[in-house]
């Protein structure tokens, strides 16, 4: 492939669109400078940390208008450790799983797997578009990712209707701080900080409603063997007192502390979710009146607004539009590795400009004028 040299006033400002780790901004890196020497490289036991650790909780539950009883929880690990602790500690006899994308497939598996579960049941769709949970005798946890962040895939927040009795748990790693929801519509909304909270990994957060902390009291009472690190219950314990098991990552707490309160004080998640529809709206239109590309969700109703997913045709390389993107500092356009489709990936998440958005189509315009 030839060289392609984009004109800089085409670029955008600021290059980074990957879905995870995502654009951190430069103002949570000053924020973190300010944690020097204060709170990074000190004891998570002492007030400073803390103190961090309260901002965080606080200001998640002014961001998602937790409902009176609903709490913050925090602790060790990612996304995959969740899965792990909600099979454990959560799930008490069945769940049903929707899978369309990866991570509620992981999910699903890990409950396949466990010895002391009954075999979940699993509602698989295609890739591009989303199953639908449906009430089952004997089901107590219905789960469901909010987005897919491999196939850009978005699913509504909502109850199964007919069973008031189970937990509605959804996986938002990559759309919390990004899409608006109903807290009231769910149990737990969990996710990793590393997307729309432009922060590093090692930390989960949870929303947790009262029926889900009585149910997790509930299961570790119940004598079934639960790894300490993987229980729930000490989750909230710990997280009651601003504090995780072990020492948690400070530089990804501080930069989610001030990622949560950038968001609050612009206007929420409505500001953020209308930031992240403009930017996701771009792309779409762009795909639908350009003759090579086309959406990969065709269901306009199923597609995300946080992480877009564009296919082109046989006459088109995606691989080589994001080669030329990278070469000119565009980057981590690439599509989900285990998709194996022609296309990009595009974060559109909060922390986004739209008008970067726009830059970058023109700039694959650009490129797509010169690999013709």
């Amino acid at each position: 492939m030839a060289d392609i040299t984009i004109p800089t006033e085409l670029l955008p400002a600021d290059g980074r669109f990957g879905c995870g780790p995502s654009k951190v901004r430069d103002e949570q890196l000053a924020f973190l400078g300010s944690l020097q020497p204060g709170v990074l490289g000190t004891s998570h036991r002492q007030a400073p940390v803390k103190d961090l650790v309260g901002s965080v909780r606080s200001g998640l539950a002014d961001l998602f208008r937790a409902p009176d009883g609903y709490e913050i929880l925090l602790a060790n690990g990612g996304a995959t450790t969740f899965w792990d602790s909600a099979v454990h500690s959560l799930i008490e006899h069945r769940s049903q799983h929707l899978t369309f994308g990866e991570f509620g497939a992981k999910f699903a598996k890990a409950a396949s797997s466990a010895p002391f579960l009954a075999e979940p049941d699993v509602r698989a769709a295609d890739a591009g578009s989303r199953s639908t949970a449906e009430a089952v005798a004997g089901v107590d946890v219905y789960a469901y990712p909010h987005n897919e962040t491999s196939t850009g895939v978005m699913a509504p927040v909502q109850r199964v209707a007919g069973d008031p009795g189970a937990l509605t748990v959804v996986d938002a790693t990559s759309g919390a701080g990004g899409i608006d929801f109903d807290a009231n519509e769910l149990d737990v909304y969990y996710f990793s900080p590393q997307k729309n909270f432009a922060s590093d990994g090692g930390i989960w957060f949870a929303l947790v409603s009262p029926a889900a902390i009585e149910r997790i009291e509930r299961v570790t009472a119940s004598g079934r063997y639960i790894p300490e690190t993987l229980n729930l219950a000490g989750a909230i314990e710990n997280s009651r007192k601003n504090q995780t098991l072990n020492t948690p990552a400070l530089a990804t707490l501080g930069m989610m502390d001030e990622q949560v309160r950038w968001i609050n004080a612009n206007g929420g998640l409505a500001w953020a979710a209308a930031r992240t529809a403009e930017s996701s709206g771009v792309l779409y239109e762009w795909a639908d009146r350009t003759s090579v590309a086309t959406p990969f969700v065709s269901d306009p109703d199923h597609r995300s607004q946080v992480v877009v997913t564009i296919d082109f045709d046989d006459t088109v390389d995606a691989a080589a539009i994001s080669s030329a993107l990278r070469a000119n500092g565009v980057v981590d356009t690439e599509p989900y590795r285990k998709l194996g489709r022609n296309q990009l990936r595009i974060a559109t998440f909060t922390a986004i400009d739209p008008d970067d958005v726009r830059a970058l189509v023109a700039s694959i315009d650009y490129v797509l004028d010169r690999l013709s």
